[in-house]
């Protein structure tokens, strides 16, 4: 940094300082904001078959910025991993596409990063939640920072959203248990 000054004193072009690196978490149920903060609360918001509902929403305090993924598509070992799941116990799964957004605190603009489906992210047991998550991943989805190709997206900032919208595709028999895990990057 001194170098840096004493270039620029002496007219010669500055370093560029590096980017500002972000910090891993995950988001889970109980991270939502109120209506969006139980299981019960997210249960309720599982839409029909065919349909398209929001399912979960966190608004992002102050002096912090988020993204939906964590660390890069380069390096495997080192980025997140999905986990999500809704079942009827000891019956049957939900099925649906998964789409994970950005929205702003107008909720006019709304930025898609990642779409999935949930099938891919879960074990094939439907005894618990604790039985249907896998600890191997090999077989879990990676989402690095991003989404999937690891591309630039806009952080989200103060007041705006993490957002999941969820269209069910096949309905489980009664959904009596949720949960996911789904990485975030932090950045302060």
């Amino acid at each position: 940094m001194v170098m840096d000054l004493i270039g620029n004193l002496m007219g010669k072009a500055a370093t560029a300082a590096p980017a500002k690196a972000g910090y891993y978490s995950a988001m889970v149920i109980e991270d939502g904001d109120a209506a969006y903060d139980t299981v019960a609360e997210v249960i309720a918001l599982v839409p029909a078959a065919g349909v398209k509902a929001r399912l979960w929403e966190f608004t992002v305090p102050a002096q912090l910025a988020y993204t939906w993924g964590y660390g890069n598509p380069n390096e495997p070992a080192n980025q997140g991993y999905i986990w999500l799941c809704g079942l009827d116990t000891n019956v049957d799964f939900s099925v649906g596409t998964v789409l994970l957004s950005h929205e702003n605190h107008s909720r006019r603009m709304s930025i898609p990063v990642f779409e999935f489906n949930d099938g891919s992210t879960h074990t094939a047991t439907i005894t618990t939640l604790a039985t249907s998550r896998s600890n191997d991943k090999n077989q879990l989805l990676a989402l690095p920072e991003g989404g999937k190709n690891g591309k630039a997206t806009p952080l989200v900032g103060q007041d705006s959203r993490l957002v999941i919208d969820y269209t069910t595709i096949t309905a489980a028999t009664a959904i009596d248990i949720m949960g996911f895990n789904i990485p975030v990057t932090i950045h302060e």
